[in-house]
């Protein structure tokens, strides 16, 4: 559970340093650390693909995971909800400005890939580094929560806590059930989420990331169905 420690540690070490900073980060700051951010995501990334591809006992199945995730999240419009509630919750008035901002943060904080898979390779692998990204990542954005609505965005940290405390005890639980090949193609579905979240971060191409999630059900449904028949 180390990395999702670290990652709730950044979430109350940034707020912090926002509330200090109250007055607010110049954009063009905000706009170095993401760019530096975002080559980062799409190193790590592209590293997770090329490293986990030759373990790959099914070679074209990370293609249909993405192609069948991305359509399956299309249809469900994830990122369009995603976003239009995140702007719904940031258009209320004063009275109810925390409560905003503790919405909307929570969101960015908990869905992604880096927060979703993270604490599953935590638990199965003892590998962090997808977690240490994320919180590296959540660092930032903590930051400008905190110079925005203040030191109650600190209560975003417990809650980010157990939904990553979640998914790794539900990977640890079931870690027998998921095999070393399983595990290579969500890295390589993981990886390229990662990859264009980077790309997002750049503001080289936007790929909706949140659309392309439902690629990660796809690796354990086939291995599910490889195993009945």
């Amino acid at each position: 559970m180390i990395g999702t420690i670290v990652n709730t540690c950044t979430i109350v070490a940034g707020t912090l340093i926002g509330v200090a900073l109250h007055k607010g980060i110049k954009e063009k700051y905000k706009k170095v650390l993401y760019d530096a951010l975002g080559l980062a995501c799409y190193a790590i990334g592209l590293n997770a693909v090329v490293t986990n591809i030759p373990k790959s006992q099914y070679p074209v199945l990370f293609i249909a995971a993405m192609a069948i995730g991305s359509v399956a999240g299309v249809a469900l419009d994830i990122d369009g909800r995603f976003h239009r509630l995140v702007e719904r919750r940031s258009k209320g008035g004063a009275e109810n400005r925390l409560a905003d901002g503790l919405a909307t943060a929570t969101l960015v904080y908990c869905i992604g890939p880096l927060s979703m898979l993270g604490p599953v390779i935590s638990a199965l692998q003892g590998d962090n580094t997808f977690l240490f990204t994320n919180a590296t990542l959540d660092l930032v954005t903590a930051t400008i929560f905190g110079s925005t609505y203040g030191v109650g965005m600190l209560l975003a940290a417990p809650v980010l806590f157990l939904w990553q405390g979640l998914f790794y005890g539900v990977a640890t639980l079931s870690s027998t059930a998921v095999s070393e090949a399983l595990m290579a193609e969500l890295l390589i579905v993981g990886g390229l989420l990662i990859t264009g979240s980077g790309l997002s971060l750049l503001r080289i191409k936007d790929c909706h990331v949140l659309n392309m999630l439902p690629a990660l059900l796809v690796p354990p449904l086939w291995f599910f169905l490889m195993w009945l028949i």
